[in-house]
This record gives structure tokens, C-alpha cells and sequence, in this order.
């Protein structure tokens, strides 16, 4: 497929709690990407045309309208020609003001504020699934008789580290209650242009708890061509079927993808997450890139997917077993991604890098992830001095 015409050489606007993914898709788009994001991590400065740090917290998303605002308009006007807009990762959620904001000054690539907020209320997106018959656990403020059946959970969250289980009385002010359902994780990623949607493909997903954050997102796996599909033919169908109404529903653009639970033959969809999301490393393997295709469906344009890559592929967040601060000058091994730069800090329990594998198939990959990850907390050891 041909890349849509006018994009080499263009600079764009990337805002997201980490943008180290965004801009390394734009490179790949032949964009020169200008960053925004909460932790400036090296191999993000590197990528960057331009970068800029923002205020906020990991987990709870990037803070202040009027900083957002300064910060984007000092990377625009940084830049050789107009940028050719902004892609939005995680940090906006919540923030759907801040969105309407930055889109009267940038154009948006992705979904616009009204399409978030929407499908990141709690409230509406269970009326929504209700209205269009898409499968969704029942959510609620009031107090749960059964807490056990239930989960805490902070509207417009991202990467489960904000789940817990249920507490007594009602919810507290910006979180609600979500009743639990069975299953495996999963996340169909797809494009649309707010019309229909074409599959770009399917993850599995999992949770790498610890005691405070049971529900803490880890990484995702996309199998081989060759292995047996991650979801049987009908049950992918219906998942698709159901997005394609959500995504008509609200006018969602780009690219985004619908979490699920699937058990059997049963299935929930639990969200959409409407940006390129923490999968964008393992699906960005196509010929054409994955960035440039959000482009094109986010404008309008003719836009097509194309089939999974021979291999599997896998990244995995690896969080902090300890605090660092400063972190010391590390040589990082090259499957390693968002590596912090010397002298700044990581707390213990913070995500402190991501590891990438590829491999024949989903036994390989997964083999290989725990490989790395064990010589990355051997490297670590040993630059702290330890035995």
C-alpha cells in the first residue's frame, strides 16, 4: 500500500504520558515526531526532533490545560513547516477539557474530545454497549452487597495499575464500581475513520501484580501467522461487530483497540481505548506503518490493513524492584525500550523500561522475554554494585 502522500520529511506533535512509542512510529512514518511526556526517557530524546516535559503523573495522566497548551505551541513553533498535527496517547482520558483545548490550536489526529468522552465515562460507555447489544460488565456507584464480585475502578484510567478490588459504601468521587467477569485479557486493534473499522490484530494480554496494584498491566503478545488464531473465527466476528457499532456510534478515528475478557464462547468487552495504545510495538511490523495509517484514517483518507507478520512478537513492561534515584549510566542491551536517562529517578514499583522480543512463534517469544528479563535484572545488579 502506498504511504499517504506528503508525510516524509513533516514534523508532528506527540503528547502522552510516555511518547517513546509514538515517536518511533513517526520515524518509521519518516516523520520527525516533537514530544511532550512525563518521563523525557533517552531513547525518546533521541528520537525527538524536539522535546518538551510535562507535568503530571504516571497513571493519572498529563496536568494543566495552560502547560499543555505552552508546551505544544513551543514545540510547534520549534519546528522547520507547520507540524502536520497531533496524536494523543495515554494522559488524556480524563481530561476531555484539555482535549477541546488543544484541538482549537492543533489539528487532532485520533479522537476527538467528544468521542472520549463518551467511550471514557464509565456511565455512558455501559449505556452505549447497552444500546448497540455489545456484551459489558455492570458498573455501579452505589455500595456492592458482594464485594467480592466487584472491582474498583477510576474513570478514565489506563494500564490497570488504577483497579483494586471493591471497598465498602459508595465509590469515591471519580471512581465507580465494575462487576468482575471470567476470562482471558485480550485487545482487537483496529483503524476506523468513523464510518467502519478494519483489524489490524488481535494481542493477549496479561497483569504483573504486586500488592498494591493487583491488576498492574504487563505486556502483550501477537502469535505467528502460522500458529491457531487467538480468538475462534465467530467469536473474533462478534467482537469486531460489536466495535465497528461503538466506533460508528461515536465518530472514533484512528487507530484504537476494544479490551476484552473472553471465556468460552462467552465474551465482555470491558473498553475501548481510543489512541494508539501499549500494543503499538508489537502490531507496527506491517509493511506500511502503523502511524501513517492512523494518519489517513484519522483525515478521512483511503486506508487498509495488511496480514500479521510471519513471527510473534511480545514487549513487556518491566517495573522498578527497587527505587532508583538517581538511575546510574547503564549500557543498555538493544531489545530494551523506553530506557531512563541517567541522574533521573524511578521509584520502586515504577515502570522502569519495556523489553521486546520476537520469535518463530508465542512459546519462543514468551521464552525469550523471560531470557531478557532476566539478564536485564542481572545488568541492574550489577551496576548497583550488588553480587
Amino acid at each position: 500500500m502506498a504511504l499517504m502522500p506528503g508525510l516524509a520529511g513533516r514534523t508532528i506533535l506527540i503528547a502522552a504520558q510516555s511518547g517513546r512509542a509514538l515517536a518511533q512510529a513517526a520515524r518509521r512514518a519518516g516523520l520527525t515526531p516533537l514530544v511532550l511526556d512525563l518521563f523525557g526517557d533517552a531513547d525518546t530524546r533521541a528520537l525527538a526532533g524536539d522535546y518538551r516535559p510535562a507535568e503530571g503523573r504516571f497513571g493519572e495522566g498529563l496536568l494543566g490545560r495552560d502547560a499543555v497548551l505552552r508546551h505544544l505551541d513551543a514545540l510547534a513553533a520549534s519546528a522547520p513547516t507547520a507540524p502536520l498535527g497531533l496524536v494523543l496517547g495515554s494522559g488524556f482520558e480524563a481530561a476531555p477539557e484539555v482535549m477541546r483545548a488543544v484541538a482549537g490550536r492543533h489539528t487532532l489526529l485520533g479522537a476527538g474530545p467528544d468521542c472520549v468522552s463518551i467511550l471514557k465515562d464509565p456511565f455512558a460507555f455501559a449505556a452505549l454497549c447497552r444500546q448497540h447489544g455489545v456484551p459489558h460488565p455492570p458498573v455501579s456507584r452505589d455500595p456492592v452487597s458482594d464485594r467480592s464480585a466487584w472491582l474498583l475502578k477510576r474513570s478514565g484510567g489506563s494500564g490497570g495499575a488504577h483497579i483494586r478490588a471493591a471497598t465498602g459504601g459508595r465509590a469515591p468521587p471519580g471512581t465507580y464500581f465494575q462487576a468482575r467477569v471470567p476470562g482471558r485479557a485480550f485487545a482487537l486493534s483496529f483503524l476506523t475513520d468513523g464510518r467502519s473499522i478494519r483489524v489490524v490484530g488481535v494481542t493477549e494480554q496479561w497483569c504483573t501484580p504486586s500488592p498494591l496494584r493487583p491488576f498492574r498491566y504487563a505486556g502483550a503478545l501477537e502469535r505467528a501467522r502460522h500458529e491457531a488464531p487467538p480468538l475462534a473465527p465467530p467469536l473474533l466476528a462478534a467482537i469486531t461487530d460489536g466495535a465497528a457499532r461503538l466506533a460508528a456510534a461515536t465518530d472514533l478515528r484512528g487507530l484504537a483497540s476494544a479490551d476484552c475478557l473472553v471465556n468460552g464462547a462467552e465474551w465482555w468487552l470491558t473498553e475501548i481505548n481510543p489512541r494508539p495504545g501499549a500494543t503499538l510495538d508489537v502490531l507496527d511490523r506491517r509493511p506500511t506503518p502503523l502511524l501513517a495509517l492512523h494518519i489517513a484514517a484519522s483525515l478521512g483518507h483511503p486506508f487498509e490493513t495488511e496480514p500479521s507478520p510471519v513471527d510473534a512478537a511480545a514487549s513487556e513492561i518491566c517495573y522498578a524492584a527497587s527505587g532508583y534515584a538517581p538511575i546510574p549510566p547503564i549500557s543498555w542491551p538493544a531489545f530494551v525500550r523506553d530506557r531512563p536517562k541517567p541522574g533521573s529517578t524511578v521509584a520502586r514499583d515504577a515502570p522502569l523500561c519495556t523489553l521486546f522480543a520476537t520469535g518463530p512463534d508465542s512459546a519462543a517469544t514468551r521464552a525469550m522475554l523471560r531470557s531478557r528479563a532476566a539478564e536485564l535484572r542481572t545488568l541492574l545488579a550489577l551496576t548497583e554494585g550488588h553480587p
